[in-house]
């Protein structure tokens, strides 16, 4: 957990010594719960950093909690929200969740994107963080009216459950849509999922056990790398550089025989790279030669802002071994909950048994009124109109970047989809910039999240699409005055810390 989310606009004053209002603080989160047994706190350095004071105050705040039994400072280690207190006041017959719980890995971001989603709905908060549509575009009116429109239509029976794989209907339509975009499948090749995430996990599921060689772009999709990391995967990655990295991919297959590819091959996220066409059929002819299965994520495809992309890689696909991945929580809204795959029937027949264990099928309704949206052409207009928001959006946050913050970060401008990433040419790492930002009200993502090793500390990553213009000017403005802080010495900046694997 990121302390700092916990305390914003929190201000000290001086009615009592400081180290006594921040240990207060802190023992109020620790008894409501909003800091849990064995959770690790902020390094000294950081707590005083956070609250402006003296490291010695940070350090005598940790003392004096220690001392009542709320905190265990283990030398070397860090200071961790003790059990103690916790176990004096529970009862004695009630069940030790804790000790009956699975061991979990979670990467050291996994909290703080938690925080930072929730965050994001916190009034007054200017959120360049969560990858999402702007909800004031969201197309209610037309499912709306589409629901009363057509709902005398269904009988009592379409209430009930469907078909594991989705509405027969709608599997279709995506298999039409698909044909024309150069994927040739059926629709018994398609599955429709709960969002795109599900299909990720079922994916590594189905095919991943512990100690499996799973091979990752760098950067990449934060929820990809905790989902191969949480299976037990050893995951392999490719490094971050203009070309694709063929030939550590081909040593890779060579010497460790994994099992899966995950690629974003059009507007990545978190950087917004294209692998491009001959690359595409390249790595496909390797991918073949070697039996590699390939996992192709395609949430960004849809908002491109120059010329339309290259084709996907299932388009190229003539082994069998791609698994296309796409949502709808990116171009339309994530309340829908829907996503779809194509893949080897062989491959479909597994997932759907693994699905039924988890939701037996995807809300129906939703699948009912997505098809007649995509059958009325409802999709392809909202495509059109959105590209040009987002395009605007994208360009003013780039000016605005280049503006005002051009001595001081270096970034690309994407040709597609939702994200601008960055990297801070002073010394300053971007967690430590977020902790700043924060403060004053702004959210972004530190490039580490993004690395299933210790990557980069000095990149983040800026989302466009969630604000209007105004909105985006407003955030880009308070993170210059958060940069400034620190070129001014208004603020120490800190040695380089060893960070922990993610």
């Amino acid at each position: 957990m990121d302390i700092s989310k916990l305390m914003v606009n929190t201000k000290l004053d001086s009615t009592s010594p400081y180290y006594l209002q921040i240990a207060a603080l802190i023992r109020t989160k620790i008894i409501d719960h909003s800091m849990t047994i064995g959770e690790k706190l902020p390094a000294e350095r950081e707590l005083a950093l956070l609250f402006k004071v003296s490291r010695t105050t940070a350090i005598n705040a940790y003392r004096h909690l220690e001392k009542d039994g709320y905190v265990n400072i283990k030398n070397g280690s860090g200071t961790y929200v003790s059990d103690r207190y916790a176990l004096e006041n529970k009862t004695s017959n009630e069940i030790p969740w804790p000790q009956l719980l699975k061991p979990h890995i979670q990467p050291s971001m996994a909290s703080l994107m938690s925080e930072l989603m929730v965050s994001s709905f916190v009034e007054d908060k200017i959120s360049l963080d969560a990858g999402m549509p702007d909800p004031s575009y969201y197309p209610i009116d037309i499912f709306s009216k589409l629901h009363r429109d057509y709902l005398g239509e269904l009988a009592p029976r379409d209430f009930g459950h469907i078909p594991v794989q989705g509405y027969e209907p709608l599997r279709h339509t995506i298999a039409q849509m698909l044909n024309l975009e150069g994927i040739k499948c059926h629709s018994n090749e398609v599955i429709i999922l709960s969002g795109s995430q599900q299909g990720l996990y079922l994916t590594a599921k189905v095919l991943v056990e512990p100690g499996d060689y799973v091979i990752v772009q760098t950067p990449t999709y934060l929820g990809a790398i905790q989902v191969f990391q949480a299976l037990g995967a050893r995951v392999l990655s490719l490094p971050q550089r203009e070309d694709f990295s063929f030939e550590i991919l081909e040593d890779y297959l060579a010497r460790y025989r994994p099992k899966l590819l995950y690629c974003i091959p059009t507007f990545r996220n978190p950087n917004g790279a294209v692998i491009n066409t001959e690359e595409r059929k390249k790595l496909i002819q390797l991918a073949a030669r070697y039996r590699l299965a390939i996992l192709e994520d395609d949430p960004y495809s849809k908002y491109y802002y120059e010329d339309p992309p290259p084709m996907s890689l299932k388009s190229f696909d003539n082994y069998g071994g791609v698994v296309y991945l796409s949502t709808f929580s990116k171009t339309l809204m994530p309340g829908l909950r829907l996503g779809y795959m194509v893949a080897h029937p062989s491959l479909i027949s597994r997932i759907i048994l693994e699905k039924q264990y988890i939701d037996l099928h995807s809300n129906n309704i939703s699948q009912w009124l997505l098809d007649l949206f995509i059958k009325e052409g409802y999709l392809e207009k909202h495509l059109i109109k959105m590209r040009g928001v987002y395009k605007n959006r994208r360009n003013v946050m780039a000016d605005a970047l280049n503006l005002g913050l051009k001595s001081k970060i270096s970034f690309n401008i994407p040709k597609g989809g939702f994200y601008i990433w960055c990297r801070i040419i002073d010394n300053i790492s971007s967690r430590k910039l977020l902790q700043e930002t924060l403060k004053m009200g702004v959210s972004f993502v530190p490039g580490e999240a993004f690395y299933a090793v210790a990557g980069e500390d000095k990149d983040f990553r800026l989302c466009f699409s969630q604000h209007n213009e105004k909105v985006i000017l407003e955030g880009i403005s308070r993170l210059e005055k958060a940069i400034e802080k620190f070129k001014k010495g208004q603020l120490s900046i800190p040695k380089r810390e060893v960070r922990p694997i993610i």
